[in-house]
């Protein structure tokens, strides 16, 4: 073989070997592309960033604080904490609901410290001021009442009902609850029985894990087939379903035994409610609210809602499984949040289909603005 022959050759090697590491480093490429990566795990962990949440998402969005049927009659009323800040939620005398802060305008002291009750009039035990039942001073001692200005009244806080259900919201210019979930409110207004529900029983947890790590559990069912295996005797997890939308998503499937007529939907509302439907001639409801302490602990609000005060024993059923598949959560979420300080990875990725965790983060990424 001649030299201009051996250098063709090495050329067309050389050549050869280019290609292939280009096709190399573009398939690398494209599996990079294939991978989506969560929130940075640093998100779960930094009080700072805690701290924008509790401005940018939970004062400026709608947050379940309770039920008609806790506040039925004149006077009756309940007290909520959103974040650290303490509300009153009160039926008045013209029959109508308010919500304004549990703070005083004297000097800031913390007026009722029941967390319900029936009242004609609200005292902070500090210096003896009363408020009417919309919040409105009633008496100041040592004061003249004609001039006390915005320290006159409690101040007020956005209340709305839907269904029955209680929300509140400490943004001052907040859009209506119908505008800000109207997608959401056409598809709830099928079930016509649930403006016919009662508060029936309530539980509280306190949980060792971000507010977030306990919604991004409930908006996947990977993990359910290994935690939850009566869930997974129950439902289809073959069939299982999340759809997204802007501000929920919805997860179903079909029961494994019996019709689907009165099959279950799961909704995820922003942005920390989550809301069990069971439809049907005994249909119920069961809430449950996630709610921020510190940036590795959370307080789980779990509500059920039956016709009647009487709970049956179906019901009661239902709620022992309901029950036991949030200690199964809580375990998995708890066992999560240890790993978040870890520095073998920034942040997780997703699986294919986890749509709905997406889409919670990317409503986080926007009020945050995160890139």
């Amino acid at each position: 073989m001649n030299i201009a022959m051996l250098s063709i050759t090495h050329l067309f090697i050389i050549n050869f070997i280019t290609i292939k590491e280009e096709q190399l480093i573009m398939t690398v490429r494209e599996n990079e592309k294939v991978l989506e990566y969560t929130l940075p795990y640093k998100h779960y962990v930094d009080p700072q960033i805690l701290d924008k949440e509790k401005k940018n998402i939970f004062f400026k969005n709608w947050i379940l604080a309770g039920h008609a049927s806790q506040v039925e009659k004149e006077g009756d009323f309940f007290t909520f904490e959103v974040v650290g800040e303490s509300l009153i939620v009160s039926r008045d005398k013209n029959n109508k609901l308010n919500a304004f802060y549990n703070i005083c305008p004297h000097r800031g002291t913390k007026v009722e410290r029941s967390e319900q009750g029936n009242k004609k009039v609200f005292m902070c035990s500090y210096h003896g001021w009363t408020f009417q039942l919309d919040g409105k001073l009633n008496r100041a001692p040592n004061f003249d009442n004609g001039n006390l200005g915005e320290h006159s009244c409690m101040t007020h806080v956005k209340l709305e009902v839907y269904k029955s259900l209680i929300f509140v919201n400490l943004d001052k210019n907040a859009r209506p609850l119908s505008d800000s979930y109207e997608e959401l409110v056409n598809d709830l207004d099928k079930y016509t029985f649930l403006d016919s529900l009662k508060k029936v029983r309530v539980t509280q947890r306190m949980v060792n894990a971000n507010w977030k790590a306990i919604v991004d559990n409930y908006l996947e069912c990977d993990h359910c087939k290994i935690a939850h295996p009566a869930f997974s005797r129950t439902f289809d997890m073959n069939n299982y379903n999340i759809d997204t939308h802007k501000n929920y998503s919805c997860q179903y499937s079909q029961l494994k035994k019996g019709g689907n007529e009165n099959q279950a939907h799961f909704y995820w509302i922003w942005p920390n409610l989550m809301v069990s439907i069971y439809p049907g001639e005994e249909g119920n409801m069961t809430t449950s609210t996630i709610l921020p302490i510190s940036p590795d602990q959370s307080l789980a609000i779990y509500s059920y809602y039956f016709r009647t005060d009487e709970i049956t024993e179906e019901q009661e059923e239902l709620i022992k499984f309901v029950d036991q598949v949030r200690e199964e959560d809580f375990e998995l979420v708890e066992l999560l949040q240890t790993g978040f300080n870890t520095q073998a990875f920034k942040q997780g990725i997703y699986s294919p289909t986890e749509h709905g965790l997406r889409n919670f983060h990317q409503r986080i990424k926007e009020a945050m603005i995160i890139e």
